[in-house]
């Protein structure tokens, strides 16, 4: 790969307005967790349901009893504060990244993009390899500079404090981000809400976008124009129906009155571990048992962040600006960026290759990948790190 940026002298060199942080999370906050989780009020649950009504209690006091004594958030923050951090301002709203520069001078910057529920702690054991790709099991040319931001509302770039931080605003600011950085071309990789705000990205600057890179493809459903859906079409309508049908609540909510759910995730750790392991249960390649796809301490990570941050509450909004401007679906006009496309079979929704091409005009690799669901960086790493190297190594 070659240098996408406007000279190597100035690339990657924070300008002004960009300020190194890192993440510290205080005694106090640590003792007030583990006493909300010491006196949390458990609901009932009719005997035998399991997940059949939403999360499991007896997992859920387990997981909760593991946050409460054993999970050592202090070694979660020493990981993270590891990598090069900063926070600047953008359209008044904090913006969090981890930036991290490869050794290698012609590694390619890369915007890495998470979605809800998930945060910067998705990534965090992909930044090495990507970073230093021949001490884990790469090639010097597949080196990366990693991009990381935290979502404007999510973690440590929130909350928001005004309305309208839809995911049109938000791809704005991303870009105003890649400037601060001092970056003039870069990849962009995103799942969920990362892959709608990577692809907005790819749409409103192909001129800077060297490869979009997929593990969530942003498309709508077959057209009358496609006549009969073929049998694997018949099949992809039939689980993104079961999804509507039995899981998709959470949007209903979240796109509507996000407020009003946001006081009991915001005031109870049970309340928020419960809102969003439900997803991680449902939306993972897991075979019922979620932590066969996310280790428990991944969970706790990711739960951790929203907790500490107080952001459970700015980061669903992002489902009620996007709703109400109308900028959180497919875009009308197909992205002509190359693009790959990484289909995990559990995975929300997945469209077939004929209707991504209408949203995606140069889709210049397609991998139906064997194992995986939505969350593809905690669930399946390596395999996500390979499509990443494939796609850009051959746009080299």
């Amino acid at each position: 790969m070659t240098t996408a940026s406007t000279s190597r002298e100035t690339a990657g060199t924070p300008r002004e307005g960009v300020t190194p942080f890192e993440v510290h999370v205080t005694d106090e906050d640590l003792s007030d967790l583990r006493e909300r989780l010491s006196r949390t009020r458990w609901p009932d649950q009719i005997p035998g349901s399991g997940w059949g009504y939403g999360t499991d209690r007896d997992y859920l006091r387990d997981l909760c009893g593991y946050w409460e004594t054993t999970f050592d958030w202090r070694s979660v923050e020493s990981r993270l504060n590891q990598w090069p951090q900063f926070v600047t301002t953008i359209d008044g709203q904090q913006v969090h990244a981890i930036h991290a520069r490869s050794k290698e001078p012609s590694a390619t910057p890369l915007l890495l993009l998470h979605g809800w529920p998930g945060s910067v702690m998705e990534f965090l054991s992909l930044i090495g390899p990507l970073t230093d790709p021949v001490a884990n099991g790469g090639r010097a040319e597949d080196a990366f500079h990693v991009i990381c931001p935290s979502l404007p509302g999510f973690a440590w770039s929130g909350p928001t404090t005004e309305p309208g931080w839809d995911a049109a605003r938000i791809t704005t600011a991303m870009l105003t981000l890649m400037d601060r950085f001092g970056y003039e071309r870069f990849g962009v990789q995103g799942g969920d809400w990362g892959a709608v705000v990577a692809t907005r990205i790819a749409a409103a600057a192909p001129e800077r976008v060297i490869g979009l890179q997929l593990n969530f493809v942003v498309t709508a459903g077959p057209i009358p124009e496609d006549g009969d859906p073929t049998a694997e079409e018949q099949q992809l309508l039939a689980e993104m129906g079961a999804h509507l049908a039995t899981g998709s609540g959470y949007v209903a909510i979240q796109s509507t009155r996000p407020q009003s759910l946001a006081y009991g995730l915001t005031d109870s750790p049970a309340g928020l571990a419960g809102w969003i392991v439900e997803k991680l249960h449902a939306w993972t390649d897991c075979g019922g048992d979620v932590e066969t796809a996310i280790s428990r301490d991944e969970i706790l990570a990711n739960l951790s962040a929203y907790w500490f941050t107080g952001t459970i509450g700015s980061s669903t909004r992002i489902y009620c600006e996007s709703e109400r401007s109308g900028n959180g679906g497919p875009l009308p006009e197909a992205v002509t960026v190359p693009t790959g496309c990484a289909m995990f079979p559990r995975e929300l929704f997945r469209p077939s290759r004929r209707w991504a091409d209408r949203h995606y005009s140069d889709i210049r690799r397609w991998t139906v990948m064997q194992r995986g669901g939505h969350f593809a960086a905690l669930e399946q790493p390596d395999a996500l790190l390979t499509e990443i190297r494939a796609f850009f190594a051959a746009l080299a």
